[in-house]
């Protein structure tokens, strides 16, 4: 009989503050598992508060970086440092829901150098808002989403065309699409109304933020292509960082 493939175990960092009233938080630890059940995708996984990810180096050493839903975040400055390490170090990323609203002002402030722009659920004072209300909330809905054909969402989806389930208020302001496209950053899944719900990074080993959210997908006991995905490109970095530590 022959023997089953193992892979190392990836050290990955779900970066957000736990919260047993955040659904999409209850729902990680089942989709942990399945993915070692099902999928022999074995994930050292590490809760770090946003305060936590402030810290130089906190995200270091990691072989993916998840930013979890559940804004606003307890400090800004840590969730934006979860994208921008995974960005600066070639560290597989996911984020979703607030995860993928970060992910979009990291780049815009960091990379385009739009220093100003805000997040209206943290600074609704602000007259420059890079993510701003959605007309209409999608908490609690869900709807279809339209993936370019050749992306990394596509890949990871297997199909152009998916429906997903979402938990936000909040969404990219159409006014900096071109600025932030013409930096690199591709927006490579809309709604049915044309409106931006997934971002990727080419060139980058996985870097994917999604407004929806992939951890409400089903009953919660079998992972999502996406959250497979980031568990595979997690592994892949762990297996070509252990083969380093042996060479």
């Amino acid at each position: 009989m022959p023997e089953l493939e193992t892979f190392p175990t990836a050290r990955v960092a779900l970066v957000g503050d736990r919260s047993p009233s955040v659904r999409a938080h209850t729902r990680i630890p089942a989709l942990l598992e399945a993915l070692a059940q099902h999928d022999q995708l074995v994930l050292d996984a590490y809760w770090i508060p946003t305060e936590d990810a402030e810290s130089a180096g906190a995200l270091n050493g990691f072989d993916a970086i998840w930013l979890v839903p559940g804004s606003p975040y307890r400090s800004e400055a840590g969730a934006l440092a979860a994208p921008r390490s995974a960005r600066e170090q070639g560290i597989p990323f996911l984020g979703t829901c607030g995860g993928f609203q970060h992910a979009v002002l990291e780049f815009a402030r960091d990379v385009c150098g739009l220093t100003g722009v805000n997040h209206a659920e943290n600074r609704p004072e602000a007259e420059d808002l890079l993510i701003v209300p959605l007309a209409c909330s999608l908490v609690g809905h869900e709807g279809a989403v339209k993936v370019e054909a050749g992306s990394l969402a596509e890949r990871v989806l297997g199909a152009e065309r998916t429906v997903e389930r979402y938990h936000c208020s909040y969404g990219t302001s159409p006014a900096y699409l071109d600025v932030l496209r013409a930096h690199g950053l591709r927006f490579s899944g809309v709604d049915e109304a044309g409106d931006v719900r997934v971002a990727e990074l080419p060139g980058h080993p996985f870097f994917l933020a999604t407004l929806f959210q992939p951890e409400l997908t089903g009953d919660g006991t079998r992972p999502h292509p996406i959250i497979r995905a980031l568990a595979s490109a997690a592994v892949e970095r762990a297996t070509k960082r252990s083969a380093r530590a042996f060479a």
